[in-house]
């Protein structure tokens, strides 16, 4: 299972330090160098990214803000703005599309950058690195910066790029390679996640040196053939993934909209419009993309855990059709227990299908439902998401469609590859 890591390939992984922190800071003059924490946008208790001043108090990502406060109670929380930080991302990516084709956008503030064949072009790797890290000061910010890591490979670059914390640069190589295992964390690695971790660590295996000599056998007995072959090439370092670039179209095969409600949700009311108003958005995707499914999927979660989905004979595109073939199994469910909470809801459609490939309903021959559909989007899309909505969402509070920390939709994606601000 040994395989070899010839340095063949320069891959960079930049990884922008405390970057939501760090735009707030670079924005609003009054809270550099102090403690700040980033909230979720729709709650007042997660801190979801921590300054460089709270991390060094022990104010850690995933905190709650009244923990925060007993640490620091001059700590100053502040609602994250995606939209903002999207912004940032796409700006980056117009500087790094300068010094190689192959940038893979990995989630809103990383990216990945295959430079094997044009860093000849500027003169070697930490050229690149040193007006990459120049620009970023001159065209975002001062008070923004990124660690990069450098190795032959995705997994290993990603991993260089956490070692040398803040606005630092790393490099693995063969050389030093069993030094940086020996020092890592299991969950330092890509996909080697707590519970992973604690499986690994019944097995007694506590490091990547470790999983390296554990014979292939028992991963295979504990984890399945996938993951098995997954670990023990992590463990050697071994990755042949390449680096997509953002602008390669990608087939989006489904749709959907996940959300954090802001507090553990009784009301079975209110649950369902957040669910209708979800509906609403993946209709509105289904139809930007020009595109109809007929499988419909949602999971709750609370202290329910409940997951459902459904494929239909006929094409749909709007949220009523969506909500409707949910319905009926929703309430029921719902209904079971005066006890029973919702925190997080996703909705998804699949199965899809070009429009131009799909025959016209036989009951709308005049067209008037489209014309309808139509009118309303170009409504929303001009005064803002959700400003004509259906009767049941009176008084509802309306989501703001954001793209998510992890850019984990396919539609964003697919609309930032077509975004000619960022085109190559």
């Amino acid at each position: 299972m040994d395989k070899s890591l010839p340095d063949q390939k320069i891959i960079l992984h930049i990884d922008f330090d405390s970057f939501f922190a760090s735009v707030e800071q670079q924005y609003n003059f009054s809270l550099r160098g102090k403690p700040i924490g980033v909230l979720a946008a729709n709650s007042r208790s997660c801190i979801i990214a921590s300054s460089r001043e709270a991390k060094r108090l022990g104010i850690k990502t995933g905190a709650r803000s009244f923990e925060a406060k007993q640490i620091c109670p001059s700590i100053a929380l502040v609602p994250a703005d995606f939209i903002k930080y999207f912004e940032i991302s796409k700006k980056f990516l117009n500087i790094c599309k300068d010094y190689s084709p192959f940038v893979e956008l990995f989630s809103i503030d990383e990216v990945f950058m295959d430079i094997t064949k044009t860093v000849h072009l500027f003169d070697g790797t930490h050229r690149i690195i040193s007006k990459i890290k120049s620009r970023i000061k001159q065209e975002i910010g001062e008070y923004i910066t990124a660690s990069i890591g450098i190795s032959h490979n995705k997994l290993l670059a990603k991993m260089a790029s956490s070692i040398n914390k803040p606005d630092g640069v790393y490099k693995i190589t063969q050389n030093n390679l069993d030094e940086v295992f020996r020092d890592a964390k299991l969950t330092d690695v890509c996909g080697v996640g707590e519970r992973i971790k604690i499986r690994l660590n019944k097995l007694g295996i506590y490091n990547l040196l470790q999983l390296r000599s554990v014979p292939y056998y028992s991963l295979v007995s504990e984890f399945g053939n996938v993951e098995a072959e997954f670990l023990k090439n992590v463990s050697f370092g071994h990755d042949e993934s390449s680096v997509i670039p953002y602008t390669t179209y990608q087939q989006v095969k489904s749709v959907g909209r996940s959300y954090c409600l802001p507090k553990n949700e009784y009301n079975k009311r209110v649950v369902l419009q957040n669910i209708y108003e979800l509906c609403e958005e993946v209709s509105i995707k289904l139809r930007k993309l020009n595109k109809r499914g007929r499988t419909v999927g949602i999971s709750l979660r609370g202290n329910v855990d409940f997951n459902y989905r459904k494929t239909f004979k006929d094409y749909f595109d709007t949220g009523k059709e969506i909500y409707h073939n949910l319905y009926s199994h929703l309430y029921s469910h719902l209904s079971s227990g005066n006890t029973d909470y919702i925190r997080q809801i996703s909705v998804w459609v699949a199965n899809l299908e070009d429009n131009q490939n799909l025959q016209l309903s036989l009951f709308d021959s005049s067209g008037k439902k489209e014309r309808l559909i139509k009118t309303v989007d170009l409504i929303n899309e001009r005064f803002g998401d959700h400003t004509i909505r259906n009767g049941f969402l009176l008084y509802a509070d309306k989501l703001t469609t954001v793209p998510n920390g992890y850019l984990a939709d396919r539609y964003e994606r697919l609309k930032l590859a077509h975004d000619p601000d960022v085109i190559c």
